[in-house]
């Protein structure tokens, strides 16, 4: 792509770097932060900036947030006894939306992948089988496997129930509404909700 100006071409290759952004798309969206104001693009930008410096993990449960503690684990609302396991931040909100789940998260920030090698130590599992056994900030009566629906997801699903059987955790898995090689981001909320609200025991 030739460009006509080394800045517009240094800003359509790093805009193209998003995910789903290619090159043509990258320059749509450069042209039109040319036609901004300076205001809103600097906006733009401290928001952006924002979001690398000033963003946390929560610790107890991985997800994002303004605090080292997020809304969700702090809240006297929800039920602290129960931890639904996910693959990653989009997986919360997903189920977030469904209002059919009141208990707390545990944010995996992955599936166990070994063709991409990711393995258990690069998820967040041994600070899950830690809350489990320690009972850190609270004790967990129920675990609810909420991965996704593909192999990856299966064996990360095994992997961990292996972990937690023997410290007398229930262990439940969500209802097969959810079609087999789906993630939860893509399910719509009617199907998510009832798989939730009809979760079963895991059978591993």
């Amino acid at each position: 792509m030739n460009l006509p100006s080394k800045i517009l071409e240094q800003s359509v290759e790093q805009l193209s770097t998003l995910p789903g952004v290619g090159k043509r798309s990258a320059l749509r969206y450069a042209l039109h932060l040319m036609q901004e104001d300076e205001q809103s693009v600097r906006d733009l930008a401290d928001a952006l900036v924002a979001l690398k410096t000033r963003m946390y993990h929560c610790r107890h449960c991985h997800n994002v947030s303004d605090t080292e503690v997020c809304p969700i684990c702090s809240s006297e609302k929800r039920q602290r006894g129960i931890v639904c396991v996910v693959e990653n931040v989009q997986d919360v909100m997903a189920v977030e939306n469904t209002q059919q789940y009141r208990g707390l998260y545990h944010v995996l920030g992955g599936v166990i992948s070994p063709i991409d090698g990711i393995g258990p130590g690069d998820l967040e599992i041994a600070s899950l089988v830690r809350r489990v056994e320690t009972g850190d900030p609270y004790p967990v009566e129920e675990v609810i496997l909420a991965l996704p629906t593909t192999m990856e997801g299966d064996t990360t699903n095994y992997y961990i129930n292996k972990l937690l059987q023997p410290l007398g955790v229930k262990i439940t898995t969500l209802a097969r509404g959810v079609a087999v090689g789906d993630s939860l981001e893509y399910a719509d909320e009617i199907t998510l909700g009832r798989s939730i609200a009809h979760r079963i025991p895991f059978e591993g």
